[in-house]
C-alpha cells in the first residue's frame, strides 16, 4: 500500500489547494516516494486509485521498471460534474496499460481513443458486507426506510419530501446533511453523521426498507451502495436506471423506483410485508453472489485481462 493521506495537510485550504493545483514540493515529494516504493518492491503491477498527483516521468519510469498499470475511477473524470481535481490526470490518462469502466457512458470514449479498457462492476467487500445473524427480523430494524449516503443532487429535497408530504418514517445518516435540510427537519430526519465498515453495515440490517439512488452528474447508472446494501441482505428499493435493472431482477432481487410518487407507494407497500421483503433481500443476496459482484471476483477478471486471458465476456480490448 502506498498510503497517500499521510501527505495530506491538515490544512483544508493547502489540501483543497493541492487536489485542485496539483503542482510544488508536496506533489514533487509524493511521486518520488512511489518510484522509491516501485524500485524497492518491484511490483508486477501498480494499481492506481483515482490517479490525481502522478506525472508523466512518473508513469513512464513504472512502466520502464517493467510494472504494468492500472487505473481504476470510481468518480468520472469525464462527465458533467465538475470535481475540479483531475488536472494533472487529464495529462497521464492515456499512458495506463489498463482502465477500469464502472459506466456505460464511459465505453464509447475509450473505444474512440484506442485506449484498451474493461468493463467492470461497483463491487462489495465480503469481509465487511455480509448478511445479518441467523433469526433477524423486524424486531432488529428499527429503521424504516433508510439512507445511508450524502447529500448529493435532489436527494435532500427528495427525502425530506417523502418524510413530511408523504409521511414515510424517513431515516439518513451520511456526512453534511445539516447544512442542506433546516435544523428542525435534520432533528427528526438525522440520526448519524458519516457511517463506514460495521457501522455502515448495522444500519442496513437495521432497514426495513435500504433506498439507494444513482449520481446523475457521475453519469453513474448503477450505485456502489446497490450492491453493498444486497450483499449484506438488505431489502434494496432503488432508482431505476437500465443499469439497476441488468444487475437486478426487478421485484424479485431489489425493487426499483422512477418518482417521488412511486417510492412513497412502495415504501408504504414493503413495510407492511416482512415475508416479502425478506424473501426479495435473500434474492439479492444470492444474486451478487452468483454473479460475481464482488471485489474479488471483479479483481480476477482485471488481473486475467493484464495476463491475455480474457473472458468470453470481456472480448475487447
Amino acid at each position: 500500500m502506498f498510503d497517500l493521506s499521510r501527505y495530506r495537510s491538515r490544512s483544508r485550504v493547502i489540501a483543497a489547494l493541492t487536489t485542485r493545483m496539483p503542482v510544488g514540493p508536496l506533489i514533487a515529494e509524493i511521486n518520488r516516494d512511489l518510484l522509491d516504493m516501485v524500485r524497492q518492491h518491484k511490483p508486477d503491477v501498480v494499481w492506481f486509485d483515482k490517479p490525481v498527483h502522478f506525472t508523466r516521468n512518473t508513469i513512464t519510469a513504472i512502466k520502464q521498471a517493467g510494472a504494468q498499470t492500472v487505473c481504476y475511477n470510481q468518480d468520472n473524470p469525464f462527465g458533467p460534474r465538475d470535481d475540479g481535481c483531475w488536472h494533472q490526470f487529464y495529462k497521464v490518462f492515456r499512458m495506463f496499460d489498463l482502465h477500469c469502466l464502472l459506466r456505460t457512458a464511459d465505453i464509447p470514449r475509450y473505444q474512440a481513443w484506442g485506449l484498451p479498457w474493461i468493463n467492470i462492476f461497483f463491487s462489495f467487500e465480503p469481509s465487511i458486507h455480509f448478511p445479518p445473524p441467523p433469526g433477524w427480523s423486524d424486531t432488529e430494524r428499527h429503521r424504516s426506510v433508510s439512507y445511508v449516503g450524502s447529500p448529493l443532487e435532489d436527494r435532500p429535497g427528495f427525502l425530506r419530501q417523502l418524510a413530511d408530504e408523504h409521511q414515510i418514517p424517513v431515516i439518513i445518516s451520511g456526512p453534511q446533511w445539516r447544512r442542506f435540510l433546516s435544523p428542525d427537519i435534520a432533528g427528526r430526519l438525522v440520526s448519524h453523521d458519516y457511517l463506514s465498515d460495521s457501522d455502515y453495515r448495522k444500519a442496513i440490517w437495521q432497514s426495513r426498507i435500504n433506498l439507494s439512488f444513482v449520481t446523475h452528474l457521475n453519469e453513474d447508472d448503477i450505485a456502489h451502495k446497490s450492491m453493498e446494501i444486497t450483499a449484506c441482505q438488505g431489502f434494496l428499493l432503488a432508482l431505476r436506471t437500465e443499469g439497476h435493472q441488468a444487475v437486478f431482477e426487478e421485484d424479485r432481487e431489489a425493487v426499483f423506483f422512477s418518482s417521488l410518487d412511486e417510492c412513497a407507494d412502495k415504501c408504504r407497500f414493503y413495510l407492511e410485508r416482512s415475508s416479502v421483503r425478506e424473501t426479495i433481500a435473500q434474492k439479492g443476496r444470492e444474486r451478487v453472489i452468483r454473479s460475481g459482484y464482488d471485489n474479488d471476483t471483479q479483481l480476477a477478471r482485471i488481473l486475467n485481462r493484464l495476463d491475455g486471458r480474457p473472458p468470453a465476456e470481456d472480448s475487447h480490448t
